[in-house]
């Protein structure tokens, strides 16, 4: 089986995962797909991008002016029985099939449908990582299902993008109402115990922990956690901008001229 292991690159000399992308057509919105694949892109290659849906009406013909453009392989699910999850069931027999053949070291997801809750779980019993997509609307339960979720709105390029999402992912598929670009994204509340019981979980005696073993705890106890969903870019940022709950402190690597950042408790 490809390795299990996955996550953010931070270097050249890392070896690169090999990543399929399945996006559920029925439920997922074109205008994000730059962003998307702009964050797999910091977790690996994708080596497989396919989209499933019905692109001769519906939700999913938004996404034919694009598919040419970004390299994904469509998958034409008719939809002969109206509100029976063709597409779903097509998505997660190719899923399968692509993890059997022990090619890969992780799946992204894309869609804010609950139903990809057991898929996400089977895939990540055999040893890899899952990245889910989704709106802000997303159920917990497959939210809490990826290794990590990042929501579709804090990956746009633009506000006027961003509110286009969110009025997409809110209104009800036979009748999507447009919304004015200033539309408000939905804003989540910092999950401030959760990030201290992480930093507490790796500190060291002294209280003090690396960036990156906090990320990769905090990641695990919550794994929609995007410090984009509270105004920072990066989580370096967010660590150094909320001196109400983190001391920061840069630490030298040796023999290098670049840093590493430590954080702990105020």
């Amino acid at each position: 089986m490809a390795s299990s292991r996955l996550s953010a690159k931070n270097g050249p000399e890392e070896p690169v995962s090999r990543l399929a992308v399945l996006i559920d057509g029925d439920n997922a919105q074109a205008l994000a797909i730059e962003g998307i694949l702009a964050e797999v892109a910091r977790f690996g290659e994708a080596t497989v991008k396919r989209i499933y849906g019905d692109f001769t009406a519906g939700p999913s013909s938004s996404w034919n002016e694009i598919l040419q453009e970004y390299a994904i392989k469509p998958v034409q699910q008719f939809a002969y029985t109206p509100r029976k999850n063709a597409t779903d069931i097509a998505l997660v027999i190719d899923a399968m099939d692509l993890l059997y053949t022990r090619n890969f070291d992780g799946f992204c997801l894309v869609s804010s449908d609950s139903d990809f809750t057991g898929l996400a779980t089977r895939i990540r019993e055999e040893g890899l990582k899952v990245l889910g997509f989704g709106a802000h609307k997303t159920p917990c339960a497959f939210q809490n299902a990826c290794d990590e979720f990042m929501f579709i709105e804090a990956l746009c390029r633009s506000k006027a993008e961003t509110a286009s999402v969110a009025a997409n992912a809110n209104a009800a598929p036979e009748a999507a109402p447009k919304k004015p670009a200033s539309a408000s994204v939905p804003v989540r509340k910092f999950p401030k115990e959760i990030a201290l019981n992480a930093l507490e979980q790796s500190s060291d005696e002294n209280g003090w922990v690396h960036l990156g073993t906090f990320g990769s705890n905090l990641n695990r106890l919550d794994p929609n956690f995007d410090p984009r969903a509270f105004g920072y870019k990066k989580l370096s940022h967010l660590v150094k901008g909320r001196t109400d709950l983190f001391t920061t402190e840069a630490r030298p690597v040796p023999g290098q001229s670049s840093e590493n950042l430590y954080l702990r408790a105020k």
